[in-house]
């Protein structure tokens, strides 16, 4: 597995973020996982940072974007550059912790993606709320029964995830297009915490604005939506 770790601007908390991944990493009983930071053009020391954990421990690697781009960028650029067969998803401001992967292990192969559930947020009370009518808005428009679809902390599977048709806002709609491939998602409970440090990146205007119309290009999205599946094939000979 490939954890996807999306940075900008978390020179604050990607220290303690390196010693909670490490335990995680030597505790998992796993072998095989890897850790991709992409640094989605930060302008403060993240990338210095990241540089430094990545040359003291091969688990860690890293893409540096040339500007700041967006979440769903980021993610994308992360799912483009992974080689594994299944894609983990967590931020590095430790809201959630890389050790709730632990339970998600147990879900594959059977489903297609898990998804955290932040049962007991640790936000403030407009951050609470804004996201509560986010969410909400979300599965009246498109029923797709996903409880906390922006949870920082997910793993799907490559193959699903690479098919995923990326936008602007995607990152808040992963697991209904997981399930627009036909995709199962299970949703597991995690911890989450205050946030160690830094500054959120998201405030009132853009978690109700921003959702509000990327659902619309959601729904729009999903009516044109190509899928199929093969039911069987046979591969054309070429000409000597």
């Amino acid at each position: 597995m490939t954890i996807i770790v999306p940075v900008y601007n978390e020179e604050e908390s990607l220290g303690h973020f390196r010693e909670e991944m490490d335990a995680f990493l030597n505790n998992s009983g796993r072998a095989g996982i890897s850790v991709l930071f992409v640094n989605d053009g930060s302008t403060d020391n993240s990338q210095a940072l990241i540089e430094a954990i990545c040359r003291t421990d091969r688990r860690y690697g890293f893409i540096h974007l040339t500007q700041n781009r967006g979440l769903s960028t980021a993610v994308k650029a992360g799912i483009d550059n992974c080689r594994s067969t299944l894609i983990g998803y967590i931020d590095s401001d430790l809201q959630t912790s890389p050790a709730d992967f632990t339970t998600f292990f147990e879900f594959f192969p059977d489903y297609d993606m898990v998804n955290g559930i932040r049962a007991r947020r640790q936000d403030n009370f407009v951050k609470r709320m804004s996201s509560k009518f986010a969410n909400s808005f979300r599965r009246l428009m498109i029923n797709d029964h996903i409880a906390d679809t922006c949870c920082p902390l997910k793993i799907m599977k490559a193959d699903y995830a690479r098919r995923i048709p990326f936008f602007k806002g995607t990152h808040r709609f992963l697991p209904a297009l997981i399930q627009l491939q036909g995709g199962r998602v299970k949703q597991v409970a995690v911890a989450h915490f205050p946030r160690y440090a830094g500054t959120a990146k998201y405030n009132l205007w853009n978690r109700l604005l921003g959702p509000f119309f990327d659902t619309l290009a959601f729904i729009w999205m999903r009516k044109r939506y190509i899928n199929y599946k093969v039911a069987s094939r046979s591969e054309p000979k070429t000409a000597d």
